[in-house]
């Protein structure tokens, strides 16, 4: 793998707070992948921010009775607050509504425009009939008119995998209002994507190694590619960047196109800011350097075949030719690791629907690494997942509790007890020699998972060394060789070291309780890097908030490191709580699976 690798992370939407659905798909996955290839040496960029344009912004807005403005700033902070909250570590986190973004998008567009990937045409565009505004394809939902699929979007349909638009559903209705839309011709910009039919094929036919459900979205919607809406009738949004559009107010960028350049913008913006605002070009220019795109399964076309449309257009490599964009020679995306979707009682979680979560009011009560674990052993990694109270309490419980937190306290506490500090050993047994030959082999396993993006795989092969060292403890009960100080020492000495190679494979997943761990082993200092929320600027002085941190200073590496003998010990406290098993049946007061 290169040394460099960018970790492009989906937008959220700027208008609610975040829910497990959401984290469980673009959040935590990105997240670990990110960490452990920071402790393997590589030099990572993981950059996303809030998607604050569009018609689900102004529907927020016109809801609280705020402006558009005041709805993205309300949600931007709560969307900083819930990933600050789960560790996320973002080199930078920001938002579509800054001037560094807009001025990006609008040099996309007339790169695009420029070697002819950019079209004007006519369409039907979907309105409401009650407040006469436009209808993003997304809140319009209706029958396929291919798979007669009851749910299909108007953008595309998720059972059969077809490109649609809104017009070609059958009972169209908004999912705003339930009302029927009206269809008004209007004049716009269009992606040309079937000027890329041949080179997205060809490109796609080298991915044989992604995700088969990446795959089989990809290559079904690349059978029918049809021109996209790449501007809209809306006033809230990118200026259009032509005479005679920029200064029209209801002529604006369509906000699918702005996001996705996002992951560009949020680079350059991260160069500037940390002092070299040439350092992006490190991880889009460079042909040897890797980018990792993760989000949800509805977002998988636009990042598989729209958004190397775009890079493809720009670099002037689209079916007809063209000349190198602004932002010179840019690199396609490497993977797109797309999660299922994580369900409650056999449905979606759904704000409107109030069947959801809240990230905010899960940290509250059982903090980051309970959720963060979660997700990694049983999340929508390759199928939709439901997510159970009792599956939870049982996770944690059993696994975290009983099995790594167990651990972690009666290896220390006895190490605490008989010696004060962490014991030299004696002469190792085979017993002994095995079990440390199994922790140091699992770096390579849970690494190549990890690289992989097989999460589910990567933390069980962790957590069975944990198993393994418990029963290891067990077997060897130290407790009861008073008459054998040395065996006694050497048996605390190796359960000191299996904790510590444990703490370092859990770390990717586990960053919070990793950092006390290191700490109840002695460590001083940084040991896994946590977010910071910062207050930046741009030339108009207004400020807001951005994740950003200081990962390249941690002391977490991916090996097997010998634990420090003589370093003194203190009474550790408990990792993890267990649960009253009576939250498997009802959840907690807020949840709202009480009332389903």
């Amino acid at each position: 793998m290169s040394s460099r690798v960018l970790t492009a992370v989906a937008w959220p939407y700027a208008n609610g707070p975040r829910h497990l659905g959401h984290v469980s798909g673009f959040g935590v996955p990105s997240d670990v992948f990110s960490r452990y290839l920071r402790m393997n040496g590589h030099d990572v960029l993981m950059v996303s921010g809030s998607d604050e344009h569009g018609t689900a912004i102004t529907v927020q807005a016109d809801q609280e009775g705020l402006t558009a403005r005041e709805t993205v700033d309300k949600y931007h902070r709560q969307l900083i607050d819930d990933l600050h909250g789960l560790g996320l570590s973002y080199d930078l986190y920001t938002r579509t509504t800054t001037a560094n973004h807009a001025a990006v998008v609008q040099d996309m567009f007339s790169a695009l425009l420029e070697n002819g990937y950019v079209v004007k045409q006519s369409a039907m565009g979907a309105i409401s009939p009650s407040t006469g505004r436009t209808l993003p394809d997304r809140y319009i939902e209706g029958t396929c008119p291919i798979c007669k699929y009851d749910n299909a979007r108007g953008d595309q349909c998720d059972n059969c995998g077809n490109q649609l638009d809104p017009i070609d559903l059958i009972n169209p209705t908004s999912k705003i209002n339930g009302e029927t839309p009206e269809f008004r011709e209007t004049e716009h910009f269009f992606l040309d994507l079937p000027a890329f039919a041949n080179s997205l094929t060809e490109w796609l036919s080298r991915r044989s190694d992604w995700r088969p459900n990446v795959l089989k979205f990809s290559q079904n919607f690349i059978n029918d590619l049809r021109p996209r809406a790449i501007t809209r009738d809306i006033d809230w949004g990118v200026s259009v960047p032509l005479e005679g559009w920029r200064d029209q107010p209801m002529k604006k960028v369509y906000v699918w196109f702005d996001a996705v350049i996002g992951y560009l913008s949020a680079s350059v913006e991260w160069a500037r800011r940390t002092g070299d605002p040439e350092a992006w070009r490190k991880w889009w220019n460079d042909p040897e350097a890797l980018a990792y795109y993760f989000m949800g399964k509805d977002n998988i076309v636009f990042h598989t075949v729209i958004w190397p449309g775009i890079l493809l257009g720009q670099n002037g490599k689209g079916d007809t030719g063209g000349t190198l964009g602004p932002f010179g020679e840019l690199n396609l995306p490497t993977e797109v690791v797309s999660s299922e979707f994580l369900t409650m009682s056999g449905a979606k979680f759904s704000t409107s629907r109030s069947r959801v979560i809240y990230v905010r009011d899960f940290l509250a009560e059982f903090g980051p690494d309970a959720l963060r674990y979660f997700i990694a052993v049983a999340g929508p990694e390759n199928n939709d997942t439901d997510f159970t109270w009792d599956e939870f309490v049982r996770r944690n419980n059993n696994e975290l509790a009983n099995e790594w937190g167990n651990l972690v306290n009666r290896s220390i506490s006895m190490a605490h007890k008989n010696n004060g500090e962490i014991p030299a050993a004696g002469e190792l047994t085979e017993v002994d020699t095995q079990l440390l030959a199994a922790a140091r082999a699992a770096f390579d396993t849970v690494g190549a998972h990890l690289s992989r993006n097989r999460f589910r795989n990567a933390i069980t092969e962790a957590m069975r060394i944990v198993t393994l060292a418990n029963r290891y403890l067990s077997d060897q009960e130290p407790w009861k060789l008073k008459d054998d100080p040395a065996r006694r020492d050497t048996v605390l000495h190796c359960a000191l070291q299996l904790v510590q190679d444990c703490n370092t494979l859990l770390t990717p997943f586990l960053p919070h309780s990793a950092q006390q761990v290191y700490e109840a082993l002695g460590g001083t200092g940084v040991w896994a890097a946590q977010p910071q929320i910062r207050e930046v600027s741009e030339d108009d002085g207004v400020p807001y908030p951005v994740l950003m941190g200081d990962y390249a200073s941690e002391e977490a590496r991916w090996e097997s490191t010998p634990i420090a003998v003589g370093r003194p010990l203190d009474k550790p406290t408990p990792l993890f709580r267990k649960l009253d098993e009576s939250l498997g049946v009802t959840g907690p007061s807020w949840s709202p699976l009480m009332d389903l």
